[in-house]
């Protein structure tokens, strides 16, 4: 979003709103529609530029290739937007992609978004839904993530990673990643570097 943002001319106001968010003045969910607002009218094409300059995490796609390699299952599940959760789902091969889906009238921005907004509450419903489809428990999960959104999926998985978290979300995982990129996570598996693909 905030990429987003510099792109309509709006990125100040918008990184004000995010701030009090994280102050914890404002919730996640009022603060992406205060942030929405300020796009509203953003042709739908900047999408794709903006798209093809965000970064992947470093180690993802080793972490990935070697994910399928042993036959597992891999979804985003992100407070961010579909289109480029769609993204990086194809580029890397992930299963399943959830998110939030931004509203585009006449190919422009509309400034609002479909509900849910994968907040906490969504992010969780969404990691039991892909479990249930599996035939799996959430106990038989590992999820990664970094920020007070994440918790209560990182609480609910069997394995909950604080991946370069939060000081907040460190507190309540067991299991953290400091150092290092998300090849960490085949090490937490008890894959050696030289099985590695």
């Amino acid at each position: 979003i905030d990429e987003l943002a510099k792109a309509a001319g709006v990125g100040d106001q918008v990184a004000a709103i995010t701030e009090s968010a994280m102050r914890g003045e404002i919730d996640f969910k009022e603060s992406l529609r205060r942030r929405l607002r300020q796009l509203k009218g953003l042709p739908a094409e900047t999408l794709e530029a903006v798209g093809a300059r965000i970064p992947l995490n470093d180690g993802a796609e080793r972490l990935i290739t070697n994910l399928k390699r042993f036959g597992y299952k891999i979804a985003i599940i992100s407070g961010g937007f579909t289109y480029f959760t769609a993204m990086v789902r194809i580029a890397l091969g992930f299963d399943i992609d959830h998110a939030t889906r931004l509203e585009i009238n006449r190919d422009k921005l509309a400034g609002t978004v479909a509900e849910p907004i994968l907040g906490k509450e969504a992010k969780l419903q969404a990691l039991q839904e892909i479990a249930a489809r599996l035939g799996i428990t959430p106990r038989e999960v590992i999820a990664v993530g970094d920020g007070a959104n994440d918790l209560p999926m990182l609480l609910a998985a069997g394995t909950g990673v604080a991946l370069h978290a939060k000081p907040r979300v460190q507190a309540e995982c067991e299991v953290r990643v400091n150092h290092g990129d998300l090849t960490a996570l085949l090490y937490l598996q008890g894959v050696s570097r030289e099985d590695f693909a």
